[in-house]
């Protein structure tokens, strides 16, 4: 812009006296300068300029093309590669290996090494010599710790036993080999200082870090078959315009692959917990269990807790266990008949109870929260089963759902998890009905070591944890809990006297990490998750493993 203005203003100053020549020839030589800050500027102009000399015109090192045109390398390279993909330009690689300075050795050829400024401060202290406080006062904390070693070794010093201060024992023309050698890097061509010094001393450079290896990739550009001293860019698409007006006649496009296979479209990948509850839920629908509706997961605290005969003073319905909703705060409908049936027992109890003799609470009760249990459902089927028209039948529910707890998190805990539940409501059921049912499904899933112990849960008696052998680890871990509904639970909701209700349930995410090795829950679920790992996890299959029976006694064995 700066040269257009100049020369405008001197053709002005000679229209004025009428030179129409100069005029026209410095109009020519202004339109050249303007060309050739613009191939300047311009990579591809400026490469297919220095190619247009002749068909054996090359550009024998990009980096030095770069330098002498004022151009970036980077942006040379890009612009080269591109050209070679339209067969403008054809490339060869070229690699120079030379060696840089890095501060400190700037410094030594500045200054000095700092072995001879230590010596330089030891001979100007004469025999006397320096204490190694004095030596650091001298020349320096960082240069005395480096160069009396260094002296040390070279025996340019030596340390006086008698008072432990340093004296010369070199002269003051001792040469700086190290001064020397670096100078010699920096003062040969640039590029071009591999080869200077040998092997040994540049061993030496390099591990006092004083000299780094640098590799430079550049390349010899020369004509490509295609070549043209002015690149035509080629049309990828054949577009509405160009056949309105022709255009496409004159158009050079790209040419098209009409062989080659699109990219392989990939789809969805199932993650670890949804392959294995997929898995669980084949086996529960093969055991005769129908699937409850776990859509909604936010539930009142009637559901929740005071249907399953759990007091409102107990501590899993505080905040900081339970997820309680701001808004809306509280539920609009409980049906008021078992509602009234469920205060009742509460507070007066009944089927053999004394409840918890407590003033039962309606706005406790009508709290809203984020379920913990997917208990809350099962509650809701038992009551819809005793009072569906036709009276009670026998029927067998599973769920595998999210639920949510306020818990601390850690490498096995998360305040949001899955469970599984299931539960069977019969005439007549037993302890040994539930303990025949957990084993049939565990044994579906490749589980045949089990444990029961005794465990006290406030809406099941008898209640028992179940505990499994892990063959990884070697020990027993708990895999689930289970137990028989109280009485206190299932009469207000009006089943008859002799309906039993068994139940279990266990985590989705424990026997997942299990069958894929995973040691952090985390890892598993949640934003940390590596999405790699949901693409390649394998096929989730449980094996049902045959229990060999000992006829005599009768005991299974795994």
């Amino acid at each position: 812009r700066q040269s257009r203005k100049n020369a405008w203003r001197f053709v002005r100053s000679v229209s004025v006296k009428g030179s129409k020549g100069i005029v026209r020839e410095v109009i020519s030589q202004t339109a050249t300068t303007l060309k050739d800050e613009q191939n300047r500027m311009d990579p591809t102009a400026a490469i297919l300029g220095a190619l247009a000399s002749g068909a054996d015109a090359s550009i024998a090192d990009s980096f030095a093309f770069a330098g002498s045109n004022g151009l970036d390398h980077n942006a040379v390279v890009g612009a080269s590669k591109s050209l070679q993909g339209d067969a403008y330009v054809s490339l060869s690689e070229l690699s120079t290996q030379f060696y840089v300075l890095g501060k400190e050795a700037e410094d030594i050829v500045k200054n000095g090494s700092q072995e001879i400024r230590v010596l330089g401060a030891l001979i100007e202290a004469g025999d006397e010599g320096l204490t190694i406080p004095e030596l650091q006062e001298k020349v320096g904390k960082d240069v005395s710790k480096i160069g009396m070693g260094n002296c040390m070794k070279l025996k340019w010093a030596k340390k006086d036993k008698a008072s432990g201060k340093l004296i010369a024992t070199a002269g003051s023309d001792t040469q700086d080999g190290v001064k020397e050698q670096l100078s010699a890097l920096q003062n040969a061509p640039e590029g071009d200082n591999a080869n200077v010094l040998d092997d040994k001393t540049l061993k030496d450079l390099k591990r006092r870090k004083l000299v780094s290896l640098i590799t430079r990739k550049s390349y010899k550009i020369t004509r490509g078959a295609e070549y043209a001293p002015q690149r035509v860019k080629k049309a990828a698409d054949l577009t509405k315009e160009m056949l309105d007006s022709g255009k496409w006649k004159e158009t050079t496009f790209k040419e098209y692959n009409f062989q080659t296979l699109g990219e392989s479209v990939g789809g969805g990948y199932l993650h670890p917990l949804l392959k294995v509850r997929a898995e669980f839920r084949k086996i529960l629908l093969e055991m005769g269990f129908s699937e409850m509706p776990t859509n909604k997961w936010v539930e009142s605290s009637f559901w929740n807790f005071d249907t399953l005969f759990q007091p409102q003073s107990h501590p899993a319905r505080d905040a900081h266990d339970t997820f309680f909703i701001k808004e809306p705060a509280s539920t609009v409908s409980i049906p008021e008949e078992y509602y009234d049936r469920v205060k009742t027992m509460h507070e007066e109890g009944g089927s053999g109870s004394i409840g918890y003799r407590c003033v039962f609470k309606r706005e406790e009760a009508t709290k809203n929260l984020l379920r913990t249990h997917t208990t809350a459902v099962s509650s809701q089927m038992l009551y819809k089963l005793a009072n569906q028209p036709g009276g009670f039948k026998p029927a067998k529910y599973f769920s595998i759902d999210r639920v949510f707890r306020n818990e601390s998190m850690d490498a096995t805990h998360l305040c949001e998890f899955h469970q599984v539940e299931g539960l069977v409501a019969d005439y007549n059921l037993s302890l040994g009905d539930l303990i025949g049912t957990i084993e049939t499904f565990f044994r579906k899933i490749g589980i045949t070591q089990l444990r029961f112990k005794p465990a006290f849960n406030p809406y099941t008696e008898p209640s028992m944890e179940v505990f499994g052998y892990h063959p990884d680890l070697k020990k027993w871990t708990e895999i689930g809990n289970s137990g028989m509904f109280r009485p206190e639970m299932l009469a207000p909701m009006g089943l008859p006297e002799n309906v039993r209700v068994i139940a279990w349930g266990l985590s989705l995410e424990r026997p997942t990490m299990i069958k894929y090795r995973i040691d952090n829950i985390r890892n598993l679920f949640g934003h940390k998750v590596d999405l790699a790992m949901t693409r390649n996890a394998p096929i989730c299959r449980f094996d049902d493993v045959e229990i060999e029976t000992n006829e005599e006694e009768k005991v299974p064995v795994a």
